[in-house]
């Protein structure tokens, strides 16, 4: 498909019928005016939110500071605050996109909100939660985020039916999002015989685009032939293709005519998950790719920015032969071996896993402020007295502290040294993990009272770089030995870290300032990273050693 350069790519965007949206929220883009720049100057439409991105806007300033006192001041419990600090936000984005939502008729505007994903296995707590969620932030414009498990598919359908708006997330499979749309009908369905008016229900169903790839590439890159290296970086773009040409089938329906004469509105589909995360591929792919009137593209800020900078769109919309081209792909990928009702089971659990471990670090966060502010009050329960057993804690943390800088320069070095090589995304995504533990250690010292000791860090770091020069059979320059004994001491060094994690976790027992679930989320991500390096060393060492014979 060719394209044509812009001036104003986001304008054009949106002129050509995609409906531009943010995937992202933080007190500082609200306080400080910086959404509304985006709705005056970038042609923002809609904002999304998830556990991940909450989390880290908790992380970063001081915005939540003063509510956070004044709830843990009130004995407040987390799980309370959590939503007191979300709903507020979100509340206060709806006010922001009001104008937005007027304008369209209450197409865009929107603001989503997910439900907690530890309930994503629950249908019935689903329903109670998004209900919450909707009387709580009590906005028409708001939008209530539902996993697409199959449990999800029963609350989306009781939700919708109850004249609840629905963002549907994490949705990888066709077959999956064909369940969805029913399941939204059949919600539009009940509420109409409910008496609700349908055209006050608004519905997106998001499908999440770059994870595709980087599984799929991955596991081409496992395959190793000429054969699986040239069907790289398509699938993800394929698979969209393929879920708006069951989007289109669907709103020929005789179904949803029915309920169309009846008012209701479309369920949208929203192209998630945009940002590319290979370097390789271009910067606006999944912006550029997916330019289809009536379907909506929520980007992360880098993303947005990049568009508006360089975008470009196709001179024409998707045809008969790009779907055909798409099918046909999906074919090449299983004649290679690569099973994609595999990929997509995979890609679903792994999302859910990503905003459970999110989840845990936006509660454990509040948890800390909280007991942090409780004992700062008159009566509190006194900080443990410093003993011979927390200075040896001290130096074990800051030994650990010390490694992990090592590691995380080792895991950046190998990122960068094979970016545009096979496993290069992986480790991209490792190094990004990577430092996320590193910051939660820090953070955990800090809980704990253990001051850091910078010139033990620094000579982590410097010792990482001095041990640059390996016995790999060459001085200077790298071997076919460089990138297994870079991955052997990646592992060894993520066995480290669950080492310590497990030692935390079991003092989390008798230390308040330990949070228990979010050790235990350190410790299974530790372990998944474990498992994909394992996965990596024994395919790298392979080749080069069979070599040898």
């Amino acid at each position: 498909m060719s394209h044509s350069p812009v001036s104003d790519p986001l304008a054009e965007l949106s002129a050509a019928g995609v409906s531009v949206w943010l995937d992202d929220l933080s007190r500082e883009l609200l306080a400080g005016g910086e959404l509304e720049k985006l709705i005056a100057d970038k042609h923002v439409v809609g904002v999304t939110t998830n556990p991940t991105i909450f989390a880290s806007a908790l992380s970063k300033g001081d915005r939540y500071s003063e509510q956070l006192r004044l709830l843990g001041g009130k004995g407040v419990s987390v799980d309370d605050a959590v939503l007191a600090l979300t709903t507020d936000d979100v509340r206060a984005a709806c006010q922001t996109f009001g104008p937005v939502h007027l304008r369209t008729g209450g197409t865009d505007g929107r603001v989503s909100i997910e439900v907690d994903p530890r309930l994503a296995r629950d249908s019935d707590a689903t329903i109670d939660q998004a209900r919450k969620l909707w009387e709580t932030v009590d906005r028409p414009n708001l939008l209530v985020k539902i996993p697409a498990t199959r449990e999800g598919l029963a609350a989306i359908t009781a939700v919708v039916a109850q004249g609840i708006s629905v963002n549907v997330t994490l949705i990888f499979s066709l077959d999956r999002y064909r369940a969805v749309m029913d399941a939204y009908l059949t919600g539009l369905e009940q509420a109409q015989a409910a008496g609700h008016d349908l055209a006050d229900i608004h519905s997106v169903a998001s499908f999440f685009v770059s994870r595709v790839d980087t599984e799929v590439d991955r596991r081409l890159d496992a395959l190793g032939t000429p054969e699986a290296q040239a069907l790289k970086g398509k699938a993800a773009i394929a698979n969209a293709r393929l879920a708006h040409q069951a989007y289109a089938e669907m709103t020929a329906g005789s179904r949803w005519q029915a309920l169309a004469a009846a008012g209701a509105r479309p369920q949208r589909p929203l192209w998630a998950s945009t940002g590319v995360k290979n370097p390789a591929y271009p910067d606006t792919m999944y912006v550029s790719e997916l330019v289809i009137a009536g379907t909506v593209n929520t980007m992360p800020g880098s993303t947005l920015t990049a568009f508006a900078d360089h975008g470009t769109l196709p001179s024409d919309a998707p045809a008969a032969d790009d779907y055909a081209a798409s099918t046909a792909h999906f074919e090449a990928l299983r004649r290679a071996g690569v099973d994609f009702t595999d990929v997509t089971d995979t890609l679903e659990r792994e999302g859910l896993a990503k905003f459970e471990d999110s989840w845990s670090e936006l509660t454990a966060s509040v948890d800390r402020e909280m007991r942090a502010v409780s004992t700062d009050e008159p009566g509190s329960r006194p900080s443990p007295k410093k003993s011979a057993g927390a200075d040896l804690l001290a130096i074990y943390l800051n030994d650990h502290l010390a490694g992990a800088t090592a590691g995380l320069e080792l895991f950046r070095r190998a990122a960068q040294t094979q970016k545009d090589q096979e496993h290069g995304t992986t480790l991209a995504e490792l190094a990004h993990a990577v430092e996320q533990d590193r910051d939660s250690l820090t953070q955990i010292m800090t809980d704990l009272g253990v001051s850091t000791d910078h010139a033990k860090v620094a000579l982590g770091w410097f010792a990482e770089k001095a041990g640059r020069i390996k016995p790999n059979g060459h001085l200077f320059s790298r071997s076919p030995l460089s990138d297994v004994l870079e991955l052997e001491s990646m592992l060894l060094g993520v066995q480290a870290k669950s080492a310590c994690w497990r030692v935390l976790r079991a003092l989390a027992d008798s230390d308040e300032r330990l949070f228990v679930e979010h050790l235990d989320e350190l410790l299974e991500r530790a372990e998944r990273q474990a498992a994909t390096l394992e996965g990596l060393r024994l395919t790298v060492a392979g080749p080069v050693f069979r070599s040898a014979h």
